[in-house]
């Protein structure tokens, strides 16, 4: 096998299985323990097929080495595209505003966001309220733009929510 060839092959080897371990722990932080220790078994299968490939070869190239950590590199890139695309999920927004506040609670409404008001005291003065929001992470960017526009000064904090019973999400 040629040097060009064995390269190509750890390459894209790599890249499935960094991709798949990243899938995988997200799995597994979202709770799907079945899922993710099947995608864990084509992870480390597909690890070690290429691994041991590469270690039976007489080829002694720094290009394999390089080959490797290319393809850890765009998995790594490539895996963190795939679970913020395509894995579902929920945020949890906190706002803290004081500009316009009542005009961003009826704006986020309007767009069928629901909002928990909250009356709180910040280090200035004057009115301010916190804002709870759930959401599926699908819509956050239509979120912070609209947070964005009202008041461009809004405190924002964002988590991921890993369990959400009852109440409304968008």
């Amino acid at each position: 096998m040629t040097l060009w060839w064995l390269c190509v092959k750890v390459f894209f080897a790599r890249i499935l299985d960094v991709s798949l371990g990243t899938v995988r722990t997200i799995i597994t932080v979202k709770g799907n323990r079945l899922v993710a220790s099947l995608v864990g078994f084509v992870e480390v299968l597909v690890w070690f097929i290429i691994v041991k490939e590469v270690l039976n070869t007489s080829e002694n190239s720094i290009w394999l080495g390089i080959s490797y950590a290319s393809g850890f590199a765009t998995g790594t890139y490539l895996g963190a595209f795939i679970s913020e695309r395509y894995i579902a999920g929920n945020f949890g927004v906190q706002v803290i505003t004081s500009n316009n506040s009542m005009k961003l609670v009826r704006s986020l409404r309007e767009e069928g966001f629901a909002v928990s008001v909250i009356d709180v005291k910040g280090k200035s003065e004057g009115e301010k309220h916190l804002l709870f929001i759930e959401i599926n992470k699908l819509d956050f960017n239509h979120l912070s733009r609209i947070i964005k526009e009202i008041d461009p000064k809004a405190f924002m904090v964002v988590n991921e929510t890993k369990f959400v019973q009852n109440g409304y999400i968008k």
